[in-house]
């Protein structure tokens, strides 16, 4: 049997989105199912070579996780929000993904005294997907975009890449 060949991937920067949540992440506990979590967008800004922005107040995170291993916490989102781009168009955006957070990050986190700590230290990751009826945005209809995120005081900045 002959070895297959795995076709390449390229990945090209898509944009920056800074999602901001004012008022924190509102824990729900620990239901029968997992833990819940929500965090409403605020606000926020995109910035990219073809998209430029605002991110609109209104959308948000629906987190559920557990407990991967002992000591680190690992949740799924499922996010969605509104963006206008600085030209007008609508842009619908859901993503889901997975964060893997220690439990010593997770405290820092919370902590607002700690320090800034270092995004190696824990994992964000998504998958989002882009929505429009904008005839000059149609191309991110067939756009598959993967991201990683890094928390930031007021929010969360993601990095986001078309996968071609």
């Amino acid at each position: 049997m002959s070895e297959l060949a795995f076709p390449g991937l390229v990945s090209t920067p898509l944009c920056i989105a800074d999602f901001e949540v004012e008022g924190g992440i509102m824990a729900l506990g620990q239901t029968p199912f997992s833990a819940r979590r929500v965090g409403y967008i605020t606000g926020g800004r995109f910035r990219g070579a073809r998209l430029d922005g605002e991110i609109l107040p209104g959308g948000g995170n629906w987190s559920h996780g557990g407990q991967m291993e002992p000591g680190v916490q690992v949740a799924a989102f499922d996010a969605r929000s509104m963006w206008r781009t600085h030209d007008g168009a609508l842009i619908h955006l859901t993503y889901a993904g997975r964060s893997v957070v220690p439990d010593a990050v997770a405290a820092a986190f919370r902590d607002p005294a700690a320090p800034e700590v270092d995004p190696s230290a824990y994992s964000i990751r998504i998958a989002p997907v882009f929505e429009t009826a904008d005839p000059r945005y149609a191309w991110l209809n067939g756009v598959l975009a993967v991201g990683c995120g890094v928390r930031m005081d007021w929010g969360v900045r993601h990095f986001m890449y078309a996968i071609g």
